[in-house]
């Protein structure tokens, strides 16, 4: 009876694969872009809506957006599979399966990855499937989660999966974000968080002590892509809080700085988490207040790696793509789209982020300012428009469009290029 029932499976996977892999133009967008704000040339639709937090998404080769989901209220989270079955760019049918806390999710071959925030799992997933055809295996297990930042967001590239695991801390102080609690140092938490480990994307059942620390000193690395001309790891660190109020650094300065990284993390690199930060002002490091800092001084974070592209503070970057399509105009190819999702401490400045940005690039660095590619979500008060929500995930589709996640109010857009390419 399982053989037949996978026999079967297998037809239907193989029917829906020839009635739903399609190349397809650009749908009718919505007269006012579905509330967001665009460059022009650029429009969206609404592609669902009435999720329960839906995070990173990765498309099928049929079509399909898969999406992981976040556990919100009474739903379990999970991973949703979109498909919009007659091309109107709306999805129109949709299955979900699993009830864990998922952030990440990725697709290679007949293998679906994702995670729940102890554990890499790995579902079969047969070409053209809404849902899989096994029970996942356990990857890696074990993996800390106690408190503070939990998701296990992931890439896969060469046969390894290599593993965000944040920070249990702000800045691992003897007590937690109390104003003039010195930092524990060294900090207990390095060895297993706060960095970049690697291990087999084959191999079942590995736990911590199977990976390789790959990078060190990475407060929270949500946002994670492989750069496609180099091949090598790039990830968005969410930077530090509480220098106001911890530390008695003026309100502007704290809601300023310390700046948002992007960081190339090559093997055994260092970034000083949690005795550095990033100051916009200095354009250094410099040498945390719970280990002495003053604001100024360099100290031990003179041999720390630094960063490729700096952005505002405590904007959140969530989400990032390095652009390989054909649909967007050319300058788009040479450069990494990033995900705001938007800030909470910054008064008693405006709040800001709640956008997308483009970052140019050139020889794996920054080449010129960051670009805003999507906004509408806030004013310019830093209060929350008609549109609302935080944008979350950004996933590349077949064609070469792009969708974008607002895990706070349960959307996702279509976003497409219609204007004169250059």
């Amino acid at each position: 009876m399982k053989r037949m029932t996978g026999l079967v499976l297998a037809a239907v996977a193989t029917v829906s694969l020839v009635a739903f892999t399609r190349s397809s133009p650009p749908p009718t967008c919505a007269p006012d872009n579905a509330g967001l704000t665009l460059p022009t040339g650029f429009c969206a639709t609404l592609f669902a809506e009435s999720l329960s937090a839906p995070r990173h998404m990765v498309m099928a080769p049929n079509g399909d957006l898969i999406v992981a989901i976040r556990t919100k209220e009474a739903d379990t989270g999970g991973v949703v599979v979109l498909r919009d079955a007659n091309g109107d760019g709306r999805a129109d049918q949709r299955a979900k399966f699993g009830k864990f806390n998922a952030t990440e999710v990725r697709l290679l071959g007949n293998a679906l990855y994702t995670e729940n925030t102890t554990s890499i799992l790995r579902y079969h997933w047969l070409p053209g499937a809404m849902s899989p055809s096994t029970e996942p295996d356990t990857i890696v297990t074990g993996l800390p989660a106690e408190r503070g930042h939990i998701a296990k967001t992931f890439v896969i590239f060469n046969g390894r999966l290599y593993v965000n695991q944040g920070s249990k801390t702000n800045t691992c102080q003897e007590k937690d974000r109390a104003p003039q609690s010195k930092g524990l140092d060294p900090c207990p938490e390095l060895p297993e968080r706060a960095g970049i480990w690697r291990y087999s994307a084959e191999r079942k059942g590995q736990t911590l002590k199977d990976g390789e620390h790959f990078a060190v000193g990475i407060r929270n690395a949500v946002a994670m892509a492989i750069e496609p001309k180099s091949n090598e790891l790039y990830v968005m660190q969410h930077g530090r809080d509480n220098l106001a109020d911890n530390w008695g650094f003026t309100p502007e300065k704290s809601a300023e700085t310390p700046a948002e990284e992007m960081l190339h993390v090559t093997r055994g690199a260092d970034f000083g988490w949690p005795y550095c930060y990033f100051d916009p002002d200095l354009k250094q490091k410099v040498l945390a207040p719970e280990y002495g800092g003053d604001g100024k001084t360099v100290g031990r974070c003179a041999g720390k790696t630094g960063n490729v592209a700096t952005f505002p503070g405590h904007w959140a970057p969530n989400g990032l793509l390095f652009y390989t399509g054909t649909s967007l105009p050319s300058r788009y190819r040479d450069g990494a789209f990033i995900v705001f999702h938007g800030s909470w401490n910054r008064a008693p400045l405006p709040q800001q982020g709640f956008k997308v940005v483009f970052q140019p690039m050139s020889k794996g660095k920054a080449n010129g300012a960051y670009e805003t590619f999507v906004e509408g979500f806030v004013g310019a008060d830093g209060k929350a428009t008609e549109l609302g929500g935080r944008p979350m995930g950004i996933a590349q589709g077949r064609n070469g469009e792009l969708y974008l996640s607002d895990d706070s109010r349960g959307r996702i857009w279509r976003i497409d290029y219609v204007g004169t390419r250059k």
